[in-house]
């Protein structure tokens, strides 16, 4: 099979980092298969998003699962109860795991993603994890997914039968800056996306969680003004 015919999962949340993943995965000669979540986020908006531009990246087939992570709580993405951090500056942002953590998330959304690429015969998983600019999340570090990919080798009748699977993570090692920047050379659309942890009612970002601060910071170091603000 050659690659430009190859399945491949993507995660697809609709913020900048997965739009930038489903390009590169494209880029790359992949036909991809996304694959969304909604769990209980109190940004469940991106889901919106993530429909947008799977459709405009033509992707073979978009899947939303439906799960409640909320229903264990421990985080201030999934319970309404709990505060989401904010900071003015992404300076502030501290190096310890943040309430914005929920707790088992890429194992659980990895783990779907595992079982529907057994089902299309993908041997690859992409995700947009990120190991620099991000929060302190413990599942984006690259030991971690070094150990899932190992796990699902052991796991999958695939894997058992000699087809290894690979999880990729083009954007392990770059800065929110270096993202845009191979993003905005693909094509990427970033003013469909949306990184908010804690929007209004309107869908409005805040401005202030890590994840806007983060966001911003990338595009003002690429000299430009983020085109999915007003």
């Amino acid at each position: 099979m050659s690659t430009q015919s190859k399945p491949a999962v993507v995660l697809l949340s609709g913020g900048l980092d997965s739009a930038t993943c489903l390009a590169i995965c494209k880029d790359r000669g992949f036909l991809p298969y996304a694959i969304s979540f909604r769990y209980g986020q109190r940004h469940a908006i991106e889901l919106k998003k993530a429909t947008a531009i799977a459709h405009q990246a033509g992707v073979a087939k978009h899947v939303v699962i439906y799960i409640d992570l909320g229903a264990i709580g421990g985080s201030a993405l999934t319970d309404t109860k709990l505060t989401v951090p904010k900071h003015e500056l992404a300076s502030e942002i501290g190096t310890e795991i943040p309430l914005t953590y929920v707790p088992a998330r890429n194992t659980v959304f990895l783990s779907y993603a595992l079982g529907w690429a057994e089902v299309l015969g993908a041997m690859d998983i992409f995700i947009g994890v990120n190991a620099l600019d991000y929060s302190g999340y413990p599942d984006c570090r690259p030991e971690y997914i070094a150990a899932f990919e190992t796990m699902a080798n052991l796991a999958t009748k695939a894997a058992v039968e000699g087809n290894k699977l690979r999880i990729h993570t083009p954007l392990i090692d770059m800065t929110k800056a270096e993202i845009i920047q191979l993003g905005l050379s693909l094509g990427v659309d970033y003013s469909q996306t949306f990184s908010c942890y804690d929007p209004d009612d309107l869908g409005h970002a805040c401005g202030h969680c890590d994840s806007c601060l983060l966001r911003q910071r990338g595009f003002e170091q690429n000299k430009m003004k983020d085109p999915a603000l007003p």
